[in-house]
């Protein structure tokens, strides 16, 4: 089991990096959960974060890429929700990254 320090405490993550307790989770994580992935987090970044807890809270799963990019577009129109715009914000695999760095569960059909 792999392990993220923040602060004074040290987190337990899967294998594929993902928080394995998801209460864990805070802003302070996700900018340390981006720090190892060599991402600094923007407001652009933050606002897609914060749908997709939003969407986590609504359907108790995290979205594969292309309902990500549809939920987006709906939430906050579609010069945002696009797929260009959403790989060049996380590294080419948004739906995988955005939701580790969001603190959800891996999407179930990203491989």
């Amino acid at each position: 089991m792999n392990t993220l320090t923040v602060g004074a405490r040290a987190l337990e993550l899967d294998k594929d990096g993902y928080l394995v307790n998801l209460d864990e989770w805070s802003a302070e994580v996700a900018n340390a959960l981006a720090a190892a992935e060599a991402l600094e987090l923007t407001p652009d970044h933050w606002e897609v974060l914060e749908l997709l807890r939003q969407f986590y809270a609504e359907f108790q799963l995290s979205p594969a890429t292309r309902p990500l990019i549809k939920y987006t577009a709906l939430k906050l129109g579609p010069e945002k929700g696009n797929s260009l715009r959403l790989n060049k914000l996380f590294n080419g695999t948004p739906a995988k990254l955005a939701a580790k760095l969001a603190g959800l569960p891996r999407p179930t059909n990203c491989l």
